[in-house]
């Protein structure tokens, strides 16, 4: 895959995220849940995560400023990753899994970076773009997260040691379009780790060239 459609892929997945979470953002407020064509297991349900994965958070009153400059050295570091893996005519599966990292890392930075200057807070109002009275600073926005997948809920089993008898929710976690893009990246190079990193194109055709010449 050339860089260019490797940009290609990174800047409609950055598209698509940052459209929903706008959307998110000026149509619903905080805590604000829809169940998709009435389903009570896929839902649109409006949270904002203040830290890192999972919402968990680094204490202190720098930690949010240094979680997203930690996240900005990595998108640099990924970038090129990018770059050195299609100037080595790396494999496709490689190149694909690296852009998608790529474009959800950068599509959560931007709201970390930006949202606090650009919008109100959500709480029991649905925000305004380019408010004149943000929620934050620079550097101290918070992830918009949307996507809720509550397939199973209910009380688990009596019989089952430590969790037996309490309410649980499968699955329960809250996303957005740029962590399922590096979710899916991570996953093509665990399930295609081999085709992902079996050596580049140019390789590969030395090591066939030299097979047949050996012949």
């Amino acid at each position: 895959m050339s860089l260019k459609k490797a940009y290609i892929l990174v800047f409609l997945v950055l598209i698509i995220d940052q459209v929903s979470k706008i959307y998110i953002k000026t149509h619903f407020y905080l805590g604000e849940s829809v169940k998709v064509l009435g389903w009570e297991w896929f839902q649109i349900h409006f949270i904002e995560n203040e830290g890192m994965a999972w919402g968990a958070v680094i204490p202190g009153d720098y930690g949010k400023l240094a979680l997203t400059v930690f996240r900005i050295i990595a998108v640099f570091g990924i970038g090129w990753w990018l770059w050195d893996s299609v100037k080595k005519k790396a494999s496709n599966y490689l190149v694909v899994a690296i852009a998608l990292i790529l474009a959800g890392a950068v599509g959560n930075i931007i709201d970390s970076v930006f949202y606090g200057v650009i919008f109100n807070d959500s709480y029991h109002q649905v925000a305004t773009l380019f408010s004149e009275d943000p929620y934050g600073k620079w550097f101290y926005g918070e992830v918009v997260d949307m996507f809720y997948f509550p397939i199973w809920e209910g009380n688990l089993p009596e019989w089952l040691p430590i969790w037996g008898g309490k309410y649980f929710t499968f699955f329960n976690a809250i996303f957005n379009v740029a962590d399922v893009a590096i979710s899916v990246g991570v996953g093509i190079l665990i399930v295609f780790n081999k085709r992902a990193f079996g050596g580049s194109k140019e390789e590969k055709t030395l090591a066939a060239t030299a097979g047949i010449e050996e012949k």
